[in-house]
């Protein structure tokens, strides 16, 4: 087979729901519940954040930029989706293919860094309370921030940069519902050698060392709760960190699913659907356990709602 420059390369071909028009029907109502619901979930946050005075700390500012992260990463997948799900062709541009993979990588980065942010918060918030207002001030915050996205997006448009100079083949079918790098990379017939490096490098480094910054992370904060006198300090100090871990445990648990999946089934499909499980799922529940786990994000939201039913 002969393969074909990238320039020749006109589009992908993505992965079909059903053939079925009622299930059709079904998966469009369906991604469309999820994408109303992570939208106006995360939006309602962010509004929250800003609205209520005694929400202008740390962790809900790291908060209020998790839920846009969320509402970027659902717009990069899920619009497309339903596109297809509604059209003959699953088919995706070679442009809008890659912009997808940049879009994608750079928001599931920065929603990966934004959780050791958050984590480090908490560290801070727990084991060193007297210096809280001084470590976490407000300029090293708006610089964590920029440094997630910036890291981010160099990250992203590495990969997208690597995967422009990639020669394809005829055969140009994705086994996802989505552009995904690593699935794209698959199909070129170039030497793809020098992308799976950086792939392979980039995961070790973007994902290994803020998971590994969470867990240390935690492992100082328990130890510090478990030398609290007070069961009702404990108490508290753990209900502080009970969103932020349930977040945690979701993404990350949700990555290594499709990882292990990848690895233990050679069914295309499987895979496809624990790829949803991180880059659409995650982002619909975490508006659900901040909200119903926290306290003064539930005074603020009523707050909220208290102000758009007067308008």
């Amino acid at each position: 087979m002969e393969p074909r420059n990238h320039t020749d390369v006109s589009e992908f071909h993505l992965m079909r729901l059903s053939e079925d028009p009622e299930l059709k029907t079904i998966f469009f109502n369906l991604f469309l519940s999820m994408y109303l619901v992570t939208v106006l979930g995360n939006l309602l946050i962010v509004l929250a954040v800003i609205s209520d005075s005694h929400l202008h700390t740390p962790m809900y500012y790291f908060l209020s930029h998790l839920s846009f992260t969320d509402i970027c990463l659902s717009t990069t997948m899920i619009p497309k989706i339903l596109v297809n799900i509604q059209a003959q062709s699953q088919s995706i541009t070679y442009t809008g293919c890659i912009t997808q993979i940049c879009f994608a990588l750079t928001f599931v980065l920065w929603e990966n860094f934004l959780l050791l942010v958050m984590a480090y918060d908490r560290y801070v918030a727990i084991c060193h309370p007297l210096r809280y207002t001084v470590i976490m001030n407000p300029c090293l915050c708006v610089q964590l921030i920029l440094l997630s996205l910036f890291t981010s997006t160099a990250d992203a448009l590495l990969h997208g940069l690597m995967v422009l100079r990639l020669s394809f083949c005829t055969d140009l079918e994705i086994p996802l519902f989505f552009c995904e790098v690593v699935q794209v990379i698959k199909l070129a017939c170039s030497d793809t050698l020098i992308n799976n490096i950086l792939i392979y490098l980039a995961a070790g480094v973007f994902g290994g060392i803020p998971l590994f910054g969470i867990i240390f992370s935690y492992i100082q904060i328990v130890s510090s709760i478990l030398r609290m006198p007070s069961s009702s300090r404990k108490y508290k100090a753990f209900s502080t960190c009970g969103s932020h871990l349930s977040v945690v445990s979701l993404f990350y648990g949700t990555a290594f699913g499709v990882y292990i999946s990848s690895a233990v089934t050679e069914s295309s499909r499987k895979i496809a659907v624990a790829s949803m499980m991180y880059t659409v799922v995650t982002p619909v529940m975490n508006p659900f356990i901040y909200s119903l786990r926290n306290k003064d994000m539930k005074g603020a939201l009523r707050k909220l709602f208290g102000r758009i039913s007067l308008l």
